[in-house]
């Protein structure tokens, strides 16, 4: 146990910062697993601007780095540009 006020202090907002860093990483991961399901393709592009401007957020707010956002959101394009050619072929 911290034995200063300061030290209580910063026990406090770690707390709050871990927890609010939870909840930003686990919206991006649920959306970007909802993208995987088999839905319309509006949903699909509404569900990428979503997850889009999630990680720019997070990586704003240095929740994650700004080229793991950067990284992730080019997988997930070309993950969309594939399955969207597929579902145009047919």
């Amino acid at each position: 146990m911290p034995t200063h006020k300061s030290c209580e202090k910063r026990l406090r907002q770690e707390k709050k910062r871990a927890a609010r860093n939870h909840y930003v990483k686990n919206t991006i991961k649920t959306l970007s697993k909802q993208l995987e399901k088999d839905i319309p393709f509006e949903e699909k592009e509404e569900i990428l601007r979503k997850v889009y401007s999630s990680l720019d957020k997070a990586a704003k707010r240095k929740v994650i780095h700004k080229r793991t956002a950067s990284r992730r959101k080019a997988r997930l394009a070309a993950y969309f540009n594939k399955v969207t050619a597929k579902q145009k072929k047919k």
